[in-house]
């Protein structure tokens, strides 16, 4: 039976394209997102899920068939000096970038089987970039989360790793509340691509990658050199 994926954020971008890319590879994928997404796969099932209700992502994931690997790639970007800083954007990312994580963690890691995946859609700014520490401070918890997983799991054969990209062509780059902070163009002279991104996943999840895990993989195009 081909293996089965979870997937948050597959209506655009990123969490598309690693549908799209594990769909090519045979597997069956589960898409959470807010509208419902249509493909042209029977492998494929969307479900409607509002990830800033924690109920009703516990809910639905209560009813989800056994999973092999969770990809969370949904995420927003806000954009703000010091000084304009408000806590409702702060309540968002964390909700949207770490407690979603969290639950899916939570609720799916004990039934994965061995050789499962976790992997989160982090970014190459985990370290800090002026304007954007509301984003960062997110991005930046994804890796204490995540090692500390990868430790847990690793004796049962699990491996947990971030995926980091610096600016990628999505529709983040143009999202409204970062216009303090716009993205740089990478050094080679061109924005990362959603399925360089998926590719990357794509490996993490296949039996090549068993021993990499707690680690930050960054696709930055040399935008952290």
């Amino acid at each position: 039976m081909s293996r089965h994926a979870l997937i948050t954020g597959v209506s655009s971008g990123i969490g598309a394209a690693i549908a799209d890319k594990l769909l090519e590879e045979g597997w069956r994928v589960t898409g959470l997102s807010r509208t419902l997404v249509k493909r042209d796969s029977d492998a494929f099932v969307s479900l409607s899920v509002d990830l800033f209700d924690t109920a009703a992502l516990k809910r639905a994931l209560v009813s989800l068939p056994p999973v092999d690997a969770v990809i969370h790639a949904a995420g927003m970007m806000k954009a703000a000096p010091l000084g304009d800083l408000d806590e409702e954007t702060s309540e968002k990312l964390w909700q949207l970038h770490i407690r979603v994580a969290e639950v899916l963690a939570n609720q799916l890691a004990p039934q994965l089987p061995t050789g499962g995946r976790i992997v989160l859609i982090g970014s190459r700014t985990s370290t800090g970039a002026a304007g954007r520490s509301q984003y960062v401070s997110t991005k930046s918890a994804m890796k204490g989360m995540v090692r500390s997983w990868a430790a847990e799991l690793a004796p049962r054969g699990i491996t947990a790793n971030i995926v980091a990209p610096g600016a990628t062509a999505t529709p983040m780059l143009s999202q409204p509340g970062r216009e303090s902070s716009p993205p740089k163009m990478p050094p080679i002279g061109r924005y990362i691509q959603p399925e360089e991104v998926a590719a990357l996943v794509g490996y993490l999840l296949s039996p090549a990658a068993d021993a990499i895990t707690g680690q930050e993989l960054v696709i930055c195009g040399g935008g952290s050199l």
